[in-house]
């Protein structure tokens, strides 16, 4: 456990210094490792690379800075890139928009939507040209309508038209194939925000097996963060897209099934889905 503390150390260490410059050996010798060791041991333990993990620092310091009202320009030097232009190359992937979209919610942004039965009922997934930003359960499509337009309100959304753009095709079957068991390694593209605590727990999520649970504790473990059971709860709490992040996944160390942003029942639904279509496949196999 020793190394996880000194690897959570170099977490806030990077956090609070999103701005500046890091070399790995500085890292290393914070958390008390070689290089090398250390490399491999923060990603086994955060998920993500140190490289990864500052990037994301330092665009979770560029949201705030734009939330927070700063001029664009001065939002970018501030979070500390050397110029504008590399911010808006990685825009769509880091922000969902560009930094001045962003700072205007999202006006700007076209979104589309569709809305799908699952054996939890109906599913609205709604993306943009960079990937999915939306997946919830609704009991109905004027509701999960609503609430997508309430979580974006200052972008242009509309149903997809038929015949659906590929790539959106391609997801939303890709979806479809996930609920049953089908293509799990396969990558989705999601057009999300998160903070650096949330990326982690949402990638950790994604490996959990299907048909597969494990406990709020398991998962804080296996983020590196074993006393984060309550943050990890939060967390599940705050995925925007159900399904391709799976936290129906995710019960009590007791068993009980604990909390589904969605509902318990749809939470059972898709747990027993899961777990059927499973044993049905390995008595086919």
């Amino acid at each position: 456990m020793k190394d996880v503390k000194g690897i959570l150390e170099v977490c806030r260490y990077i956090e609070n210094r999103s701005a500046e410059p890091l070399k790995l050996d500085e890292l290393a010798k914070i958390a008390g490792m070689s290089k090398f060791h250390f490399a491999r041991r923060f990603k086994s333990v955060v998920g993500v690379t140190p490289k990864e993990f500052a990037a994301d620092a330092r665009v979770k310091r560029l949201k705030r800075n734009l939330k927070s009202g700063t001029a664009v320009d001065g939002a970018i030097y501030d979070a500390g890139y050397g110029s504008p232009s590399r911010v808006y190359e990685r825009a769509a992937r880091n922000l969902g928009m560009t930094p001045a979209q962003y700072r205007r919610a999202g006006q700007g942004v076209q979104i589309s939507y569709a809305t799908i039965e699952t054996p939890a009922g109906l599913l609205t997934i709604g993306a943009t040209d960079r990937g999915v930003c939306f997946a919830q359960f609704g009991d109905s499509e004027p509701e999960l309508t609503a609430r997508l337009k309430a979580e974006y309100r200052n972008a242009e959304i509309e149903p997809m038209h038929l015949p659906q753009h590929p790539d959106f095709a391609r997801w939303v079957k890709a979806i479809r194939g996930r609920l049953k068991g089908e293509n799990l390694r396969e990558e989705l593209p999601l057009d999300i925000r998160a903070t650096a605590f949330q990326m982690r727990v949402w990638k950790y999520l994604q490996s959990i097996p299907y048909g597969d649970v494990q406990s709020y504790g398991e998962v804080a473990a296996g983020v590196g963060d074993p006393n984060a059971s309550r943050a990890v709860a939060n967390a599940c709490a705050r995925n925007p897209a159900a399904v391709i992040i799976p936290c129906h996944r995710v019960i009590r160390a007791s068993g009980d099934l604990g909390g589904y942003r969605w509902g318990i029942e749809r939470k059972r639904a898709l747990l027993d889905h899961e777990r059927a279509h499973k044993r049905g496949t390995a008595k086919d196999g």
